[in-house]
C-alpha cells in the first residue's frame, strides 16, 4: 500500500524545475525554487527563480556557463549577499501548465510537460510514484482514500491528491540588489 506524504514541500522543485530540462542528479542544484519574488516579480510574470549557492570553483563555473547562462529561457542572474545567486527564467512558453501549477491541478498539465516531469523522475523509486500519483491521480485515488482512512468518493471529488503550493512558500523573499534595481530604472541619477 502506498503511504501519503504530508509535509509540505516546495512545488516549484518537482514540477517547474524538470521543465529546465537540466539533467537528474546534475552536480549542482538550487538550494531552493520559487515562482515569485516579494516585490519584483508575481505570480502573473510567469518566472521560475532558482537559487544557487555561489561556488566560485571551475566545476561550478564551468555547469553555470554550459547550463544557466546559456539556457534560452534565462532571463537575468543576479548575485545576492550571502554568496547566493538568483537565476530568473521565463516561462510564458510554458503559460497553460504555470496557471495549472499555481491552481494546483497538477493532472491538468499538458502531455509534454507531464512527459518531462515523469523522464525528469524516473519509473523506480518512491519520489517516482509520488511524482505519478500526482500527475494521474486517478489510478491511485483508491490508494489515498486507504491511507487517509476516508470514502474513495470524498478523493475522487477532490480529484487531486497533491495539495496546491502554497504562494508564502513559493515567494522569494530577499531584498532586490540596489545596482539591479538602478540597471532596471535605466537611468543613473548624477547627483
Amino acid at each position: 500500500m502506498m503511504s501519503v506524504y504530508t509535509q509540505y514541500f516546495q512545488k516549484s522543485k518537482v514540477f517547474l524545475y524538470p521543465l529546465l530540462k537540466l539533467k537528474k542528479g546534475a552536480e549542482f542544484v538550487p538550494i531552493e525554487t520559487y515562482i515569485c519574488w516579494d516585490g519584483v516579480y508575481s505570480i502573473t510574470d510567469y518566472k521560475f527563480i532558482c537559487v544557487y549557492h555561489s561556488e566560485r570553483t571551475p566545476d561550478y563555473i564551468s555547469f553555470e556557463s554550459k547550463y544557466l547562462k546559456e539556457h534560452p529561457l534565462l532571463e537575468s542572474a543576479i548575485q545576492l549577499p550571502e554568496d547566493k545567486n538568483v537565476y530568473v527564467f521565463n516561462f510564458k512558453t510554458y503559460r497553460f501548465d504555470y496557471v495549472k501549477f499555481v491552481e494546483g491541478k497538477f493532472s491538468q498539465f499538458s502531455l509534454g510537460t507531464k512527459k518531462q516531469i515523469t523522464n525528469f523522475f524516473g519509473t523506480i523509486g518512491k519520489l517516482s510514484d509520488y511524482v505519478q500519483s500526482f500527475l494521474d491521480p486517478e489510478d491511485y485515488h483508491q490508494s489515498y482514500a486507504d491511507a487517509l482512512e476516508v470514502d474513495l468518493e470524498t478523493i475522487q471529488d477532490v480529484y487531486e491528491v497533491c495539495s496546491i503550493p502554497n504562494l508564502d512558500k513559493e515567494t522569494l523573499v530577499s531584498e532586490f540588489p540596489p545596482e539591479v534595481e538602478l540597471l532596471k530604472n535605466k537611468y543613473l541619477s548624477l547627483d
